[in-house]
C-alpha cells in the first residue's frame, strides 16, 4: 500500500512537471516579433484552459532588444510609469498600457499600432478646440493675429515641452524593447539633417499660387489654409511615419503631451479630457496685452470710432512735469466726446498720445463679458439647455 502511494505521488509530480515544461516550450516557440496592441489583451491558447484572460507573463530571460519599443505587457511592471500615472492624477480607467503607448514616438516605432501617432492627432484637435473656445468666449473682440499668438503660447511646440518637463518625464537615450516603458522614446534626428516643423519634410502647399512666395498672405487665407497657429501647414506629422529619419526632443515631448490628452478622452470621456486640459494648460497665466503690436494705433483708433459710430478721438493733455528739464513726463488722455478711451504717459507729447491710443485699443479688444458660458459646458451636461446663453460675436478687428 505504501509503494502504491509513492507511485501515485511520483506520477502526479511527473504530470505536473510535464505540464509546466509544455507551457515553457509554448512560450519559447511563440514568434519573438509578435506583439499585442496596448488596447487589446493577448489571446490565450485554445488548448490550454488554465491561462487566465489578460497578457501572458513575460520571461525575464527573453531578449527584447530586437523590438523597436517595449511590449505593452511590461507597462504593468514599470515603477516609472506608475509614478507618472499618479503624478498626473489620471483616472484608473486609463490603463498603464495606453499611457506607455503615449510615450512611444513615431520616430522610435513606425508601427501605428504601438506609437502615439493617432493619439497625438486626436489630442492636438482637442487642444485646439478647447483653447480656441476659451479665448474667443472670454475675449470675443480679440484680433485674429493675437488669437494665433495666444494659441501658440498655450499649446504651441514651445509651451508643451515645458509642460512635459514639469511633469518629470525622462527621456531614453536610445529607443528599444529593453527600455523602461516609463521613459519617453524617440529617435534623435541625425546630425546634418534639415530641421522642419514637426521633424518632417513639408509637403507641397495647398495654397493657390503657392509658388509666388513674395505675395502678401492675408489673415483670411491663414484661417483657411494654415494650421491652428496661422503658420503654413507642414502636413500630417504622422502621414509618412515610416519614412521619418528622426525627430527632435521638443517635438517628441509635444506629441507626448497631445497623446496623453487623446488617451484621457478615449478612456475617460469628454468631461475628464476637458478638466485635464484646463488643469494643466489653461491654468497657466498668459498676458494677452503683451501680444498686441500696433503699427499705427492712432489711425486704427480713428477707424474703430468711425465704424462703431463714436465721435472722433481727441488727445488732451492731462498733466505734465519737467517740460524744460532733461526728463519731462507728459500724461495724455484720448477722449471720444466726454468719454475717456485711454490714457498714456511718455517723455514727449507724441509718445504719450501714441500710448494713450494703444491703451484705448487694448481696452476695446480685451473686453470680457461678466458671465461666460462655453458651448462645451452644455455638451458635457454641466449646464442645462435653459441656462445656455449664446456667446457674444463681435464684428472683428479694424481692417485698414
Amino acid at each position: 500500500m505504501r509503494s502504491q502511494c509513492l507511485r501515485t505521488a511520483r506520477w502526479q509530480g511527473w504530470r505536473l512537471s510535464m505540464r509546466q515544461r509544455t507551457r515553457c516550450l509554448q512560450q519559447q516557440q511563440r514568434p519573438p516579433d509578435r506583439r499585442f496592441q496596448s488596447t487589446a489583451s493577448a489571446m490565450a491558447p485554445e488548448h490550454d484552459d488554465t491561462v487566465l484572460p489578460g497578457p501572458a507573463p513575460l520571461d525575464d530571460s527573453f531578449n527584447f532588444a530586437h523590438l523597436p519599443s517595449p511590449p505593452p505587457e511590461r507597462a504593468l511592471r514599470s515603477a516609472k510609469l506608475a509614478a507618472l500615472h499618479a503624478r498626473l492624477s489620471l483616472s484608473p480607467r486609463l490603463p498603464l498600457q495606453t499611457l506607455a503607448r503615449t510615450l512611444v514616438d513615431a520616430s522610435a516605432d513606425t508601427n501605428p499600432h504601438f506609437n502615439n501617432a493617432s493619439l497625438s492627432q486626436l489630442g492636438n484637435d482637442l487642444m485646439a478646440y478647447h483653447c480656441t473656445e476659451h479665448i474667443i468666449c472670454h475675449f470675443p473682440r480679440i484680433p485674429t493675429p493675437v488669437l494665433f499668438a495666444a494659441l501658440f503660447a498655450y499649446i504651441g511646440p514651445k509651451a508643451l515641452p515645458s509642460l512635459v518637463r514639469d511633469w518629470g518625464v525622462e527621456t531614453a537615450a536610445e529607443p528599444g524593447g529593453e527600455v523602461d516603458p516609463g521613459l519617453l522614446q524617440y529617435k534623435p534626428l541625425p546630425p546634418g539633417e534639415p530641421l522642419y516643423p514637426g521633424g518632417r519634410a513639408p509637403p507641397a502647399s495647398n495654397r493657390p499660387n503657392a509658388h509666388n512666395t513674395h505675395w502678401r498672405k492675408s489673415i483670411s487665407a491663414s484661417i483657411v489654409y494654415d494650421n491652428e497657429f496661422g503658420e503654413p501647414l507642414s502636413g500630417n506629422a504622422r502621414e509618412a511615419a515610416g519614412q521619418t529619419r528622426g525627430s527632435t526632443l521638443d517635438w517628441a515631448q509635444t506629441h507626448f503631451a497631445r497623446a496623453v490628452l487623446g488617451a484621457v478622452y478615449l478612456h475617460c470621456g469628454r468631461s475628464a479630457a476637458k478638466s485635464f486640459f484646463t488643469a494643466h494648460v489653461l491654468s497657466r497665466h498668459l498676458s494677452l496685452s503683451s501680444l498686441f503690436d500696433f503699427r499705427e494705433p492712432t489711425r486704427d483708433l480713428s477707424r474703430l470710432c468711425a465704424r462703431e459710430g463714436f465721435e472722433g478721438p481727441v488727445a488732451r493733455l492731462i498733466s505734465e512735469t519737467g517740460r524744460h528739464s532733461r526728463h519731462p513726463v507728459f500724461v495724455v488722455g484720448v477722449y471720444s466726446g466726454d468719454d475717456k478711451l485711454g490714457e498714456g504717459s511718455g517723455s514727449s507729447l507724441d509718445e504719450a498720445r501714441t500710448r494713450a491710443a494703444v491703451a484705448a485699443l487694448k481696452s476695446w479688444y480685451l473686453y470680457s463679458p461678466l458671465e461666460v458660458k462655453l458651448p462645451s459646458d452644455v455638451e458635457d451636461g454641466g449646464l442645462k439647455a435653459q441656462q445656455w446663453k449664446p456667446a457674444m460675436i463681435d464684428g472683428g478687428e479694424v481692417i485698414v
